[in-house]
């Protein structure tokens, strides 16, 4: 019988908070966040109060918030500069370059997201997190699912940290946008590290994803193969994993290098739609 594996929950339930209240969706991440109106400016120590959530619970959620555009792109602001991505310029709201349309409904023959992944790791500079907004959602289903990648690196073997440690990866969007963009249009392509240091926390995480990543950079096509094959299906295992049950008007606002996260299209024909904000990030290390 294999060895069980051994989920890292680092961190859970240890944080305090005065001016907004964060209750823990799953021992090992996200968190449902209350006493907060994000239709109106926040104060600082509300501002403070969410980065340590962000950092704590990795991935935050929050219902009954009817956000216009103006306040959708004021809530990302408080956590850095708006991330603009090349590959999703066809989406973009009218007017409102730094929102992206978020919709699926009877006549969609794709959805975004479905396979596990980290958005926008294609980029030179990934965006920090997401900020989805949904405003239509179906009767039911819809959900979304999360994977905790520092849980997802602690599992792993010595040997296999020891030999992951140091490799690079190629991220390509024409793996998730070649099909659904104009012809024509440049795809951004980036290489990161297999494993990659979070600026904040400190803790390393899986930074290699179903979504973009094509091989591992300096060894043999088929040992990436078989080693991305690995990592891809060892990222999904529901002990790393919360799951978020959307509402009219909720949001849910995910740190893209330390999470996953997949949405389930399992209410065809059925309307689900919003928008997206994206945070600028930095180069991995």
């Amino acid at each position: 019988m294999a060895d069980p594996v051994t989920v890292s929950i680092e961190g859970t339930n240890t944080v305090e908070y005065s001016a907004i209240t964060v209750t823990p969706l799953t021992p090992g991440m996200g968190g449902i966040v209350s006493g907060v109106d994000l239709t109106q400016p926040l104060s600082d120590i509300q501002v403070t109060e969410l980065h340590r959530a962000l950092d704590d619970r990795l991935v935050i959620f929050f219902r009954d918030q009817p956000l216009d555009h103006a306040d959708h792109i004021r809530f990302a602001n408080y956590f850095g500069g708006i991330h603009i991505a090349p590959s999703t310029k066809p989406w973009q709201a009218p007017g409102h370059p730094e929102v992206t349309v978020i919709h699926a409904d009877a006549d969609s023959t794709f959805v975004a997201g479905e396979d596990w992944h980290s958005d926008m790791s294609c980029d030179p500079e990934p965006p920090l997190g997401s900020i989805l907004y949904l405003h239509t959602i179906p009767a039911c289903g819809g959900d979304t699912a999360f994977s905790n990648m520092y849980a997802a690196y602690d599992a792993l073997s010595d040997r296999m940290k020891a030999h992951l440690e140091g490799l690079t990866a190629v991220h390509d969007a024409v793996v998730g946008f070649g099909g659904i963009t104009p012809e024509g249009m440049t795809l951004p392509r980036s290489s990161h590290p297999v494993i990659r240091t979070h600026p904040s926390t400190g803790r390393k995480s899986i930074y290699v994803n179903k979504g973009f990543t094509t091989y591992i950079e300096g060894i043999p096509r088929p040992e990436s193969d078989a080693l991305l094959a690995y990592l891809f299906d060892h990222v999904k295992q529901p002990l790393f994993q919360c799951r978020f049950t959307w509402g009219a008007h909720s949001i849910a606002f995910w740190d893209n290098r330390c999470a996953q996260h997949s949405a389930i299209w399992d209410y065809f024909p059925q309307v689900r739609s919003g928008f997206r904000v994206q945070i600028l990030g930095d180069v991995p290390r």
